[in-house]
């Protein structure tokens, strides 16, 4: 699977930790940035990566900063993104077997490595479950669409 990763600066180490994990599962893994741990601004990372989400260019992404909440915002205002902050490995399921997330968001400074990487291996490994879900998501695509 083609995964991309960004983060910004306080999720830069957790992302340099997932970049190996995800190596080592044989993912092909495309860095959005940043690329160190200097202040920067996350909207920047956020919306490249949600874009080539969005385009196909990859088949998920994953986004870090603090919290995971400016990430999820920013990700979030691309059409056809379904970010997911997920603080539990059982969210992070859920978020790919009812709502399809494309993007999994972490909180980089607020929950610890071994439960992001936990996080992080269920949401990959999960699957869309589709049918009453299905429609669900059509509704937000038709209401993305109409430009509302």
């Amino acid at each position: 699977m083609r995964i991309a990763i960004a983060s910004d600066h306080c999720g830069y180490e957790l992302k340099k930790y997932l970049k190996l994990l995800l190596k080592k599962d044989k993912h092909t893994v495309v860095d959005f940035g940043t690329n160190s741990s200097k202040s920067c601004d996350y909207p920047q990372f956020a919306f490249s990566l949600a874009s080539a989400v969005a385009k196909g260019e990859v088949d998920r992404g994953i986004l870090i900063c603090a919290t995971g909440i400016g990430m999820s915002i920013t990700a979030n205002k691309v059409k056809g993104i379904r970010a997911a902050l997920c603080f539990s490995p059982e969210i992070a399921r859920l978020s790919r077997e009812h709502n399809n997330s494309n993007i999994l968001v972490l909180a980089g400074m607020l929950i610890e490595k071994g439960l992001n990487e936990r996080i992080c291996k269920i949401w990959l490994k999960s699957d869309f479950l589709g049918e009453r879900h299905s429609r669900r998501l059509k509704q937000i695509e038709e209401f993305e669409a109409s430009d509302a």
